[in-house]
């Protein structure tokens, strides 16, 4: 099976670029200002699509000029949109980000539209129809999420969560889950433990494996670490590149994993691709 379908948030991106993000009561004077395509759903999709998966994207998006944008950018990347629900009720989710100095960047986040995403947009057989892999983040509500992975399991594709951000998971969704992946935070949030370098990466890849089939913990400049139930982790370290912006680099990350998965690869030989898409990502201007 060789199709990836990827349910989840569509964002129309407004990115700022500033010295430095704003304390409170600060008003910062920026340098630029840019419109982009965005929503973890959305990327990497687009993400998947160009490490050569076929993708399908189950959403919503406003009818409105910006709805017609995430649309366009989606087709233009051959990602089928047949599944993206066009409403009415609200605009299209959005994200204002602001890009600091060293190119890091904080965003705030408003999902309008993601949040109609509607189970009957999930139950259609066309849309399984050669699906290997369903890929999730935490950008929609939980229910959107459960019903998308029973339906994947019930049509014997794998599911694969990029728990961001970070939340409670219900049990019947954990149950779903055959492949976590997980950053730094997220990963001391859901094992407790910090991840502060590539040896805590590890452990907390371990003590996830405990309660998932597979875990991914991306640790940013340290590296990624990785750990199949029952097996000991492995890690790789952070391939050294002159870092530009780290804006789109996870969902980059996303992509490419998935895209290797579904072509047959372990997950060791996966994760290595993706940790070089990744720092190719990051060593580049945000696009």
């Amino acid at each position: 099976m060789s199709k990836i379908v990827v349910a989840g948030s569509l964002h129309y991106d407004i990115m700022l670029q500033a010295p430095h993000r704003p304390e409170k009561g600060e008003t910062v004077i920026g340098s630029s200002c840019a419109y982009k395509f965005g929503g973890k759903g959305g990327n990497q999709a687009v993400s998947a699509a160009k490490a050569g998966a076929q993708v399908s994207f189950v959403g919503a998006v406003g009818a409105d000029d910006p709805g017609r944008f995430l649309l366009a950018v989606l087709k233009e990347n051959q990602v089928d949109t047949r599944h993206v629900e066009i409403t009415s009720a609200t605009p299209s989710g959005m994200s204002v980000a602001i890009m600091d100095a060293e190119g890091d960047y904080g965003a705030v986040v408003v999902s309008n539209a993601n949040n109609l995403i509607a189970p009957h947009q999930l139950d259609q057989a066309s849309l399984w129809q050669d699906t290997g892999m369903l890929l999730l983040q935490n950008e929609v509500p939980e229910a959107i999420n459960l019903v998308a992975a029973q339906q994947a399991k019930n049509h014997g594709a794998l599911v694969c969560l990029n728990a961001a951000p970070a939340r409670e998971l219900s049990t019947q969704l954990q149950a779903c889950i055959d492949l976590l992946v997980v950053n730094a935070v997220e990963a001391r949030d859901l094992s407790g433990i910090a991840v502060n370098d590539l040896h805590q990466a590890c452990m907390a890849a371990e003590v996830l494996s405990t309660s998932f089939k597979a875990v991914v913990v991306t640790a940013g400049e340290h590296g990624v670490a990785f750990c199949e139930a029952g097996s000991s982790s492995q890690s790789l370290p952070a391939l050294k590149v002159e870092l530009v912006s780290t804006h789109g680099a996870g969902d980059c990350f996303m992509g490419m994993l998935c895209a290797s998965l579904l072509q047959g690869q372990t997950l060791p030989q996966a994760v290595a691709k993706a940790n070089q898409a990744a720092a190719t990502h990051v060593s580049h201007p945000t696009r």
